[in-house]
């Protein structure tokens, strides 16, 4: 170490004593407020590294969600060890060339051949003729995936587990992502909209913006596609008061990026991520099979990277755009140890090579379905009458809900409705499954029937008045 780059001591120690201050953590902008002098964003990101690389402090989560925590001696540490820090190889499979991806990313990132974008990647794949994933594995993700029922409306299965799905998808995509909310805090926060305590606004919001996300993708599957409208909202919405520039949000970046312990340098060119953002989509949107579809966008939209922010969770989201609209049990990455997930897309980022993140795939994929036909087996056929009148209940609802009609007027609201949607003879049970979906909204539920937050709540203070 030159004596430009030597750190003093003291530097060190107070950061130490900061850290040691909070033993369930500490960010990087709180370190910050607290030291003696002002200390520029990249000296002191790289003063935690020193420490973190010297066994003096631990690090979880990456990125603006990375949190320091003052190290435990060996003994106490493997009692600490999460998911993450094991060796998940002796969880998931991995072919040997998976593991020599392993290997390579697993070597410090200045150990590691510095890289650009490599348009070809995605210029070579042909849709229908390139495959990531071999006829074998398509065949075994179908028979996991295809539930024993028949044949349903796109997204059936998705809105008959939704209330699941918005929070096993939500909590997993977080926690990928270094969110510390639990599995029921996640829970409490989408069903009650109650914050766990000791965490960061933010984390609350990155949950709240992935259900508001799920909900899209399941409540719109007739209308969404692999195309800019589907991603760009998408984005936006899973971004939602997240970035440091709000426009950004559903909106393709044309700002320099850099990913944090990576050899990888994305586009930088505004048009190039434009021309090759469009192109994903072309291809993606070719794809006949929505296995081969999904971890398409699971391989191409981090590795591009077409947002200042929020491209892994946009991608993995878009990954259940195939599934739902199959009616394939969606992919919850239930179980995934996140740095199986951080390491299998570094191996994209820096090689190009797919073997890792498809090991993972295949294994999270496996137990994502067996975890949802546990959920679709405890809860019986759907309805065939709602199944049936599926839309004409999602507008009836929705037109209660838009038009703020309370409790005296519904009646009269619903007959008038059944009159011009239904069926004489389905008259009397559209009006008894409308009654029954409006007393059973609550603020878990509703996007399901295209409205706001706005309008549910103010409908339902004239719901509640009358």
């Amino acid at each position: 170490m030159t004596m430009a780059n030597r750190v003093p001591e003291d530097a060190l120690k107070e950061l130490l004593n900061i850290v040691a201050g909070h033993p369930d953590g500490i960010a990087t902008p709180d370190i910050a407020e607290q030291l003696t002098n002002d200390v520029p964003r990249r000296t002191l990101q790289y003063r935690l590294q020193q420490l973190v690389g010297s066994g003096r402090l631990e690090m979880e989560g990456s990125g603006r969600w990375a949190r320091y925590r003052i190290a435990q001696d060996d003994g106490a540490a493997a009692g600490k060890q999460s998911d993450q820090d094991l060796d998940y190889s002796d969880l998931i499979l991995l072919s040997d060339h998976a593991r020599a991806i392993r290997d390579y990313v697993q070597k410090p990132a200045a150990a590691r051949k510095p890289v650009g974008y490599n348009r070809d990647f995605l210029e070579q794949y042909q849709p229908n003729t390139t495959f990531y994933l071999e006829e074998e594995d398509r065949v075994r993700l179908e028979r996991l995936g295809k539930p024993q029922t028949a044949t349903q409306p796109a997204g059936t299965y998705a809105k008959l587990i939704l209330n699941r799905l918005l929070i096993d998808l939500a909590w997993n995509s977080s926690r990928l992502e270094g969110n510390r909310y639990s599995l029921l805090d996640t829970k409490r926060l989408i069903e009650f909209g109650e914050e766990a305590t000791g965490r960061d606004h933010i984390e609350a919001q990155m949950i709240l913006n992935h259900k508001d996300a799920i909900e899209f993708l399941a409540g719109s599957i007739d209308e969404i596609d692999f195309n800019t409208y589907t991603f760009l909202n998408l984005h936006a919405l899973l971004s939602n008061n997240l970035l440091a520039d709000p426009s950004a949000a559903g909106r393709l970046r044309y700002i320099a990026v850099g990913l944090e312990r990576s050899a990888f340098h994305p586009l930088e060119v505004p048009q190039l991520i434009d021309e090759c953002f469009n192109t994903l989509l072309s291809k993606a949107a070719a794809i006949e099979n929505p296995f081969e579809q999904a971890f398409f966008v699971m391989v191409h939209i981090p590795y591009l990277q077409p947002f200042d922010d929020v491209n892994k969770r946009a991608s993995r989201l878009a990954a259940n755009i195939p599934l739902i609209r199959s009616n394939l049990a969606p992919f919850s990455f239930t179980d995934v140890p996140q740095r199986a997930y951080t390491e299998a897309i570094l191996g994209v980022y820096e090689l190009n090579e797919i073997a890792l993140l498809k090991d993972v795939f295949l294994w999270a994929y496996g137990r994502s379905a067996a975890q949802y036909a546990a959920v679709r087996q405890s809860l019986g056929e759907p309805d065939p009458f709602r199944l049936k009148y599926r839309t004409e209940l999602r507008d009836a609802v929705g037109h209660i809900i838009r038009s703020k009609i309370g409790r005296r007027e519904v009646t009269d609201e619903i007959s008038r409705l059944s009159a011009k949607f239904v069926r004489a003879e389905d008259r009397a049970a559209f009006a008894n499954v409308v009654e029954e979906e409006l007393l059973s909204l609550h603020a878990g539920n509703f996007a399901r029937f295209q409205v706001r937050p706005s309008e549910f709540s103010a409908w339902q203070e004239k719901w509640t008045d009358t």
